[in-house]
């Protein structure tokens, strides 16, 4: 695991993981739930998201046109910010009754682990830390010769380093390992690590720790095959640029038709490795012996490193070949701790960028390719709009090459170990978990071309489902990656930006609600319909949720990067105008009778107080006055 803070460590030497520790011996595991997968085991399915899990809350209309679905349960909404925090996560339950926490998906570690509440040198992090004495079904693993045992000979114990120098240790327990409630497959005993003591990010990230997908006894993908309740394989998803989503489908799943393949040899390295032969930049193979990426541990896909790092000679023919074909000007990078290859004036719609940018292949030694788009070789500068830099950078004098996340964006990834294979398909991913509840494969992404075929009619598109239904209210749930103290006196200048770019008045932008979420802000907003309208037209409820779906809404820097966490439709009110203005014709009264009241009050307390006057005879003397001179 490399991490983009640390891409000096990353490039020099990469996932030297000390592999001190090996596996545990299992125990029985409960029954299973039937499910009908190729094979006749279960699998599941698990989120990735970025900072905390939000299961999904949409009304029975947005959920009727959600597209087609891979066959499996577990769906929840995902989050991610590849450039901000340089991972992804997800949510496993641990303990009787079950502690949640928010791990790293790694497939370069073989080792899951959560900081233990004896922890003495520990950060702070997402979650609680895990506390074994709540878990009545949690048992320490007991040193015996098949482990690395503590002092005192009595626990078995781990330790983990990894490259960017950060490193941890602790103890390993066995508990249940639940996989969210949606998940088919039952909770599964399995052993993980306990941290006593964390290092270098591990200690200042936000995740809690880090879910092991590597080879290995300890791996939790090794301990399921090992029970025979998954298929050995494994699939990840990650969403584009400035957009979250994702999945990953633990077990078999069946894969598209124009899915491409390379081989992944288990003896040539332990980590995921590709037999990567050739890179083209604008349909032009670079230059280069097809064996400088199979030197060292070969090229190496790693779900834990967020960019990717070629040899020297690679790296320096890549950036050339990209350079002679722009035309945007050079500029430095947001970081000057780094010397970043950066360039402006491409526009801030990631869709037109390859417009500016080349097309890159990568040419697997089978002969098939996989083709980047810039999104899977640039990441947004952070400082300047419109302007982009080089997500690939040069591997020290290491000469592996190590493929992070930022390469397979938008991409299906099939880690199908037991057949020595990785497989390759273009989708969107930010809407795959949408779709794995159905038979089949996913939607392709727009821009790309397939032939896959389906057993199941297709699902009525959006705009059919609308023609349908009135839509009275649309009301929508986004994360902003900001403090609320910050942005809560920029409120109305949000609201007005939102409605620019969604195109409707500001006077139809309400914000709802307002709230503080660690170092980010959720917000929910609603949008009404223009004018005295009751309702939105077809077009205008299709044209809000696709710039809001498909992250068209484009907010300044200042506000940080935000993700969309729901959205909502619901039907316009049918009641009467008498029904809308009951209340205000109720304050109305109450306000006139109030008055009326209070003048009355006030008029009979001066006529009390002032009183008829003395009663005088007729003849009575009134007494001298002094004329008052004129």
């Amino acid at each position: 695991m490399a991490r983009s803070r640390d891409r000096g460590a990353a490039a020099s030497c990469f996932l030297f993981l000390l592999f001190l520790v090996v596996g545990a011996a299992g125990t029985p595991e409960p029954s299973l739930q039937a499910l009908s997968i190729p094979g006749g085991r279960s699998h599941l399915v698990l989120p990735l998201v970025l900072s905390r899990a939000n299961s999904t809350r949409r009304s029975a209309v947005a959920r009727r046109f959600l597209g087609r679905q891979l066959t499996a349960n577990a769906r929840m909404r995902l989050y991610d910010d590849l450039l901000t925090n340089g991972y992804y996560t997800t949510r496993l339950f641990i303990g009787t009754p079950p502690q949640e926490f928010a791990l790293i998906v790694d497939s370069g570690s073989t080792v899951t682990y959560v900081p233990c509440s004896t922890c003495e040198q520990c950060g702070n992090h997402q979650d609680p830390r895990f506390q074994p004495d709540l878990s009545s079904t949690y048992e320490p693993v007991k040193c015996n010769v098949d482990c690395t045992c503590d002092k005192e000979q009595k626990q078995c114990v781990y330790e983990r380093q990894y490259a960017e120098m950060s490193s941890s240790s602790g103890v390993l327990g066995e508990d249940f390992i639940s996989f969210g409630k949606e998940s088919e497959l039952k909770p599964q005993r399995a052993v993980f690590g306990c941290e006593n003591s964390e290092t270098g990010d591990l200690f200042s990230q936000h995740a809690d720790g880090i879910i092991g997908l590597g080879r290995g006894q300890l791996s939790i993908m090794d301990q399921l095959v090992e029970k025979g309740v998954i298929n050995d394989s494994f699939s990840l998803c990650y969403g584009g640029m400035d957009i979250g989503g994702g999945a990953m489908v633990l077990g078999e799943i069946t894969p598209p038709p124009d899915m491409v393949f390379s081989r992944s040899d288990p003896v040539r390295s332990p980590y995921y490795n590709i037999e990567l032969k050739e890179i083209d930049v604008d349909g032009k193979p670079l230059q280069l012996d097809p064996k400088i990426f199979d030197s060292r541990h070969g090229t190496v896909l790693d779900s834990g490193t967020t960019y990717a790092y070629l040899p020297e000679e690679a790296f320096i023919a890549f950036r050339d070949a990209i350079m002679s074909k722009l035309s945007l000007k050079q500029i430095p990078g947001p970081d000057p701790n780094y010397k970043d290859i950066c360039f402006s004036g491409a526009g801030s719609d990631v869709s037109e960028l390859s417009k500016f940018f080349p097309k890159v292949e990568m040419v697997f030694g089978n002969g098939e390719n996989l083709s980047l788009s810039p999104e899977n070789y640039l990441f947004r500068h952070s400082k300047v709009s419109g302007a982009y830099c080089l997500g690939i950078f040069q591997n020290g004098k290491d000469l592996t090459t190590l493929l992070g996340g930022i390469i397979v964006r938008n991409t299906l990834v099939s880690y199908d170990r037991q057949n020595e294979k990785i497989g390759f398909w273009k989708t969107n991913c930010s809407v795959l978990w949408e779709r794995l509840h159905i038979g089949g494969v996913p939607s392709p992404a727009p821009s790309e071309n397939t032939h896959a075929t389906m057993n199941d009619s297709p699902a009525p598109s959006p705009s059919d489902l609308f023609d349908h239904f009135e839509i009275g209210l649309i009301t929508f749930d986004m994360t902003l990656n900001i403090t609320y103290a910050k942005l809560l006196p920029h409120t109305e200048e949000l609201a007005e930006l939102i409605a620019h770019e969604l195109e409707v008045d500001k006077n139809q932008v309400h914000l709802i609600n307002i709230t503080s979420e660690g170092n980010g802000t959720l917000m929910r907003w609603s949008i009404f319909p223009a004018g005295s309208s009751n309702f939105f037209s077809n077009t205008t409820v299709m044209d809000i949720i696709s710039r809001l779906t498909e992250h068209r809404v484009h907010l300044p820097e200042d506000f940080g990067s935000y993700q969309l966490v729901e959205w909502n439709v619901e039907p316009p009110s049918r009641r009467t105008w008498w029904q809308w203005h009951t209340v205000a014709l109720l304050v109305g009264v109450s306000m006139v009778i109030l008055l009326s009241f209070t003048t009355l009050t006030v008029w009979y307390i001066w006529r009390r107080n002032k009183g008829p006057g003395q009663y005088r005879p007729v003849d009575s003397p009134l007494p001298e006055q002094e004329l008052q001179p004129l």
